[in-house]
């Protein structure tokens, strides 16, 4: 949990940041990147259904050696079904090879034979597999399935060299001209590199260079670009909103590793280790993330309700009316909600409550308004908000609009944090960034949160929080 902080002059936004007042979140910020189409279909994923078929048809030619075992009709579909196991899936800059397979197809089909096997076995013991069939069965699927698939990913192979991928390559012009001659050199990788988006050219002949929104978006619709390289690492906090502009048109995006330093990773293209960034819809707005936020945010209000109507009852007794303070927030997708805490200070007016960071530890607060904070009691109330759905447990922690509007402006990829719901505690807060802390890096904890989602990662960030909360530093 954390307690926002600022100058304590009113209507001056926080130091060292120079931002200029407005009132209203702008629809679209300078930074956002070029208008691209946003509806085309997305690049298309490799499916599933042509390596089923194969793996099934596999499983299929191995039933005859059960012949000697009176293969029952469950038993063959035990086999297919375990033989089907989910498998990870998605867009690869590369198709896989025979060999790059057979290691888990062996493990695959083992696994089920022997899993189909001991159900058998304990549902008809007299007709228990023996040995030599097992490993009869094995061996004839795997060849089987092992030709089928090759079968499958060399028609595939086939397709990508007749119609690659349409490439953008974002990064200093003359490491993108590498790694685009390098991908143009190798065409079995299905991505052929069509501009390069660089701040300047680099005077050589190769890829054009792309220098304004306008050439990137013609470039994107006169060659339906489905891929897009970053190579450097700087392209993804300085490019952010072009890449995520990319993303949203339909393009997967794919990190290129162009230095020579060696890197284990499953992922090469053209022997450059790569790994795709998901730009997508955040997987962290499911509902397993959902049913977390209603289980501990309602077993937490009942059991804090006592301290909070103590909170209460003393703060009314000690500081007058007006217990709770209500403000209006930015939550996910730009839409505002109001918040709720316990007051601890009292704002001049609205304008104030608006515009002003109000400071912890204020010399004018009373002293059990100064532990509230301390402790960040006056934010339980925030558990309501989750509950209700206005916010979650883990998440950006939201800010008011008219900050909102200026971070906007100022920092690239600020706006994107709002891809998620806002959280009473996140990423950024357990690593230090709350109160008067950077912007900035706020802003880069709050996206590695979203892109690296995962419901135990929020776990593990609600249970630092409460390590933190037991020894409080302030707020």
């Amino acid at each position: 949990m954390t307690a926002e902080r600022t100058v304590p002059s009113p209507g001056v936004p926080p130091r060292d940041h120079g931002f200029s007042p407005v009132s209203v979140m702008p629809p679209r910020g300078p930074d956002d990147g070029p208008r691209l189409p946003a509806s085309r279909p997305p690049a298309r994923p490799d499916s599933p259904v042509p390596l089923l078929v194969a793996d099934s048809v596999a499983v299929l030619l191995a039933v005859p050696v059960l012949a000697g075992a009176r293969p029952h009709p469950l038993l063959v579909a035990l086999l297919i079904g375990a033989s089907l196991l989910p498998r990870p899936r998605g867009v690869r800059p590369w198709t896989p090879g025979l060999l790059d397979e057979l290691p888990a197809v062996c493990g695959r089909a083992a696994v089920a034979w022997l899993a189909t096997a001991a159900l058998w076995a304990a549902y008809r013991p007299e007709s228990a597999l023996s040995a030599g069939t097992l490993l009869a069965g094995l061996a004839v699927q795997v060849t089987a399935g092992c030709a089928l698939r090759a079968l499958v990913h060399g028609r595939r192979r086939a397709a990508l060299r007749r119609h690659p991928y349409a490439a953008l390559v974002i990064g200093p012009a003359a490491t993108a001209q590498l790694v685009a001659a390098a991908v143009l050199r190798h065409p079995r990788c299905g991505v052929r590199p069509v501009g390069i988006v660089a701040g300047q050219a680099d005077g050589g002949e190769g890829v054009p260079v792309l220098r304004t929104d306008e050439e990137v978006e013609r470039a994107v619709i006169q060659n339906g670009v489905r891929a897009v390289l970053a190579v450097h690492p700087s392209v993804r906090a300085e490019q952010g909103p072009l890449l995520r502009s990319l993303a949203a048109s339909g393009g997967v995006v794919w990190e290129v590793d162009a230095d020579a330093v060696p890197c284990p990773t499953r992922e090469r293209l053209a022997g450059f280790a790569c790994r795709r960034l998901d730009f997508g819809p955040v997987r962290g707005g499911g509902i397993s993330k959902r049913v977390l936020d209603v289980l501990v945010s309602g077993a937490l209000l009942l059991l804090v309700s006592p301290l909070l109507l103590v909170c209460a009852v003393t703060l009314r007794l000690s500081d007058g009316p007006g217990v709770v303070f209500r403000q209006e927030r930015i939550g996910r997708d730009g839409k505002p909600f109001t918040l709720l805490k316990f007051r601890t200070h009292r704002p001049a007016d609205e304008h104030e409550s608006a515009t002003r960071w109000s400071v912890a530890g204020e010399h004018e607060m009373r002293r059990f308004c100064r532990m509230l904070r301390r402790t960040s009691l006056d934010e339980l109330l925030q558990l309501w908000n989750v509950l209700r759905g206005d916010m979650s447990l883990v998440g950006p922690r939201p800010e008011r609009p008219y900050f909102v509007t200026q971070f906007s402006q100022t920092y690239p990829g600020y706006a994107a944090r709002h891809r998620m719901r806002t959280g009473i505690t996140g990423l950024a807060q357990i690593h230090g960034l709350r109160g008067d802390t950077s912007i900035e890096d706020r802003c880069r904890f709050d996206n590695a949160y979203i892109d690296d989602w995962s419901l135990w990662g929020d776990v593990c960030i609600l249970l630092r929080t409460a390590v933190t909360l037991v020894r409080p530093t302030g707020s």
